[in-house]
């Protein structure tokens, strides 16, 4: 054995200290009491010492140092016999003991008010708020667009009830949002689900009731609960709107009965699964999407407007400068999008436009002047078939393969790539779909190993689609894999100096900094679109028909288009020229991107609702952004994306769609 080391004097002092303070409270003071006294009869011994009028003796001086530390401790100064002295420290410390009582008490009693104020329990006293309901990855999204819709509002506000601390929600709301431009962001902690906590928002008085969805399935039931606590409290038929969202369609009935007449509940997977399919058929349509659904820029509004009335769409299109119509939204709430040419305004309807505010449009006496010379021949009627490549699986795989059966041609295949514990069926499967319009075709390998996709003719599909795995108990980001899979792509494209139109479906907004996206990939973002549109429907209840038209009834009814499917290229001409070139197809334009070759497709900006007197040259590589009709493959060539099969839509997104559309009319001029 070695020698031990010795253990110097400071390492026992402090040792024996250690154990001293380990002992009770009062070894405790008397530490306490020992090194104050330390410390006061030192001083107080120097004070009286270098005191030019101190008393000459020592035993008056002994007396001075006495009352001089007494003073300080607060023990009393009374002097002569022992006895009296003693008495003295005896009231002195009774009086401290007084004092440091009534102090703690005054603390705790603060400091537990101080703590009820942080939790968030008074009531929030403001009218013409937004409430907001639960937290998700989404509360950031959706308080976000409600802050921007408050602006310009007198105390304009959002308030936010969830069962977290409400320092913690505010603090990270702080971080997100940043500066709110003088909207207040109030956070109050208690459970949605309970009446009395939900008071404490004054919902009654609110402009609009959002319920956000959990980030699991089993999140659902709560979300039910909260809308039927909301009924308790204001009423059925009561109140100001209320737009919610569900993860699992079996509880959409059930959520939409608790909401009542005024609540609008979404489903969000089927939602999110749509929205990726319209990604994946566009290169690039993401961007597009923000920018129409989010309060910033141009979106789509439903205006009145009273100078429309009796005019044709062909003539609504071309007399207002500064918006883009769309369609009707009738007097029944029924929305009409891309209308004959023909069909007239009637009374009651609503104009459906895309422009940078919801003030009715100004129209002017005539339209911008139209040059038929430089509008493009109509392309040759031509369908062709689609390939598609699905990596990796989760619960939303089956929704994106429905949507793609529902908007493909006959003919088309699909072919799916995914780990042997996620996928549906063993490698080599093949089978059609419901409506035996798209072959599948299901392959067992990991979407994150280099090999796996090297083994696929990657470059011979149309679109990628890659989706992250549901998160599980080994998953704790299961946008992980994702990643790896994408930068495995990305590899691809390096090597062999070919984009690949790749989109993917990320769970969480801070891996979009992250993906390692080519210059024709892009990548959604779980449940943001879907944010996008409750706040949509929250401030203008009537875009959910039209939501429900766009995302829902069509299976995707936005494209994106070469300019030169409208104008011929190298061309000056108009963008009313563009608008009145479309509308012969039945389709309308909304907006456009100019080309640039040294920024990818997903950061382009798309200009919405530019001026009709707009003029410039446009190039094949341009492309324009189209509201199309249902029959949009027999008017565009290499379309096959966007066919609208007739079959009913499967009524999961809006309240729209618990109408029934088999009593619908059919597409012509607006009733008068």
């Amino acid at each position: 054995m070695g020698r031990r080391r010795a253990v110097s004097w400071q390492h026992r002092a402090r040792y024996a200290f250690d154990r001293t303070l380990a002992r009770s409270t009062g070894a405790l003071l008397g530490w306490l009491a020992a090194c104050c006294l330390a410390i006061v009869v030192p001083v107080s011994t120097l004070l009286v010492w270098t005191d030019p009028r101190a008393p000459r003796s020592l035993t008056e001086r002994l007396v001075a140092v006495w009352r001089t530390s007494a003073e300080t401790l607060r023990l009393g100064g009374v002097t002569g016999a022992p006895l009296r002295m003693l008495l003295s420290v005896f009231l002195g410390l009774i009086a401290l003991l007084c004092v440091s009582t009534l102090v703690g008490v005054i603390t705790t009693g603060l400091g537990d008010r101080l703590e009820e104020l942080r939790r968030g329990r008074s009531r929030v006293l403001e009218k013409g708020h937004a409430v907001v309901l639960g937290w998700s990855d989404q509360v950031f999204t959706v308080v976000g667009e409600m802050v921007i819709s408050q602006v310009g509002r007198v105390r304009g506000a959002v308030a936010v009830l969830a069962d977290r601390d409400s320092a913690v929600m505010a603090s990270d709301l702080n971080a997100a949002l940043g500066v709110t431009r003088g909207v207040r962001v109030v956070c109050r902690t208690g459970a949605p689900i309970d009446p009395a906590a939900l008071a404490l928002l004054t919902p009654a008085a609110a402009h609009c009731v959002l319920v956000l969805p959990g980030d699991d399935d089993a999140d659902d039931a709560e979300v039910v609960r909260v809308l039927l606590a909301l009924r308790a409290l204001l009423g059925a038929g009561a109140g100001p709107p209320v737009v919610a969202a569900v993860r699992d369609e079996r509880f959409l009935t059930a959520a939409r009965l608790a909401a009542g007449p005024r609540g609008f509940v979404l489903d969000v997977e089927s939602t999110a699964a749509r929205l990726l399919v319209q990604a994946a058929r566009h290169p690039g349509l993401v961007r597009a999407l923000r920018d129409l659904l989010d309060l910033t820029g141009a979106e789509f509004h439903v205006v009145h407007a009273p100078d429309a009335l009796g005019l044709t769409f062909a003539e609504i299109s071309s007399r207002y400068e500064e918006a883009c119509a769309v369609g009707y939204l009738a007097a029944d709430g029924r929305a009409l999008l891309t209308p004959a040419s023909g069909a007239r305004c009637g009374p009651g309807d609503r104009l459906i436009v895309v422009a940078r505010d919801d003030r009715p449009p100004v129209a002017k006496r005539e339209g911008t002047a139209v040059d038929p010379t430089v509008m493009a021949d109509r392309p040759d009627r031509q369908r062709s078939f689609s390939k598609t490549l699905l990596l990796g699986w989760n619960r939303r795989a089956p929704l994106v393969m429905e949507s793609l059966s529902r908007t493909a041609q006959p003919g088309s295949h699909l072919h799916v790539v995914s780990g042997a514990d996620d996928g549906p069926v063993t490698a080599g499967a093949v089978g059609p779909t419901d409506d035996e319009r798209v072959a599948v075709t299901y392959h067992v390998g990991e979407p994150t190993r280099p090999d796996t996709l090297r083994a696929l003719d990657l470059f011979g599909y149309d679109s990628v689609i890659a989706l992250a795995p549901d998160a599980g108990p080994h998953r704790a980001r299961p946008d992980d894999q994702l990643l790896l899979t994408l930068l495995n792509l990305r590899a691809v494209e390096e090597e062999t100096g070919r984009a690949l139109p790749v989109v993917a479906e990320l769970t969480d907004h801070r891996s979009l900094a992250l993906a390692p996206l080519g210059p024709e990939g892009d990548a959604v973002v779980r449940g943001e679109l879907t944010s996008l549109v409750m706040t949509r429907i929250a401030q203008n209840t009537g875009m959910a028909a039209v939501f429900e038209e766009l995302f829902a009834a069509r299976g995707g009814a936005l494209a994106l288009r070469p300019a030169s499917h409208y104008v011929l290229p190298g061309r000056v001409a108009s963008f009313a020229t563009v608008v009145a070139s479309a509308l012969t197809r039945g389709e309308c334009v909304i907006g456009y991107r100019a080309h640039d070759a040294r920024t990818p497709r997903r950061e382009a900006d798309v200009r919405l609702a530019p001026g009709k007197a707009e003029r410039r040259v446009w190039s094949s590589s341009d492309e324009i952004l189209v509201v199309t009709p249902p029959d949009a493959d027999a008017r565009c060539p290499g379309a096959a994306s966007d066919e609208r099969p007739a079959r009913p839509a499967r009524p999961d997104m809006l309240p729209e769609a618990r109408q029934g559309r088999e009593d619908r009319p059919a597409r012509g001029p607006a009733p008068e």
